[in-house]
């Protein structure tokens, strides 16, 4: 299936989704949100690591920041943060450069690795389209964490590809249902950045009424 441009979704609403589909259809369907001090954070580091206007090389290695990508087999687009272009023996070609070369994205996080797949997905989904893009294989992602200062290389298996492609899939179903599924309220609830806006509290109450009740502690 080949995705028109009215349909193509944010490589960055994967985190949201993985994290929370209410959270994710908030933003991306709704278009609400609200930032948070670890979403401000976040912000900062990528606006270092972003800069379309500059690429570098350093002992051979082609480093690109903010290359935009996209696929439209998969129906998503996106920014990387850095995308490495390492001189190997077989790999891409790249227009106007000798030789060819493994392709690297490296995903810039502000805090630590986290428990769920959801940067290990990101990262995966700008690799699938930097395939499509340059008709080659990639088997490796990166991911540099602001906390640890440490960067973590993860092999690109079949697992990973698989899960996203389902993920994907979901996210187009809600997408062109343009359904915003109900809150599920749970620990991630607290550091939500649009728990102002989901109320999951009060969206646990079923009607006006069991609201009231609840408010002035008498049934009406």
């Amino acid at each position: 299936m080949i995705y028109q441009d009215d349909n193509v979704l944010s490589i960055s609403g994967i985190q949201h989704f993985v994290y929370c589909r209410r959270q994710w259809a908030l933003i991306h369907i709704e278009q609400q949100w609200e930032e948070n001090l670890l979403t401000v954070s976040g912000e900062s580091m990528h606006q270092k690591a972003h800069d379309n206007t500059f690429s570098e090389t350093r002992n051979g290695v082609i480093i690109s920041r903010g290359m935009q990508v996209s696929s439209y087999e998969l129906g998503i687009y996106g920014v990387c943060d850095v995308v490495e272009f390492v001189p190997s023996s077989e790999g891409a070609i790249i227009h106007n450069k000798e030789g060819y070369f493994k392709i690297i994205p490296v995903e810039y996080k502000h805090g630590e690795p986290k428990t769920s797949d959801a940067d290990i997905l990101q990262v995966a989904a700008q690799a699938m389209c930097l395939e499509n893009m340059f008709c080659t294989k990639i088997d490796e992602l990166n991911i540099y964490y602001g906390k640890t200062r440490h960067r973590e290389k993860i092999p690109f298996t079949d697992d990973i590809r698989e899960r996203l492609v389902k993920i994907i899939e979901e996210m187009h179903q809600l997408y062109d249902r343009r359904y915003t599924p109900k809150v599920k309220q749970n620990k991630n609830c607290r550091a939500c950045s649009l728990k102002n806006i989901c109320l999951p509290r009060l969206t646990k109450i079923s009607s006006v009424k069991g609201y009231m009740s609840k408010m002035l502690g008498d049934e009406l």
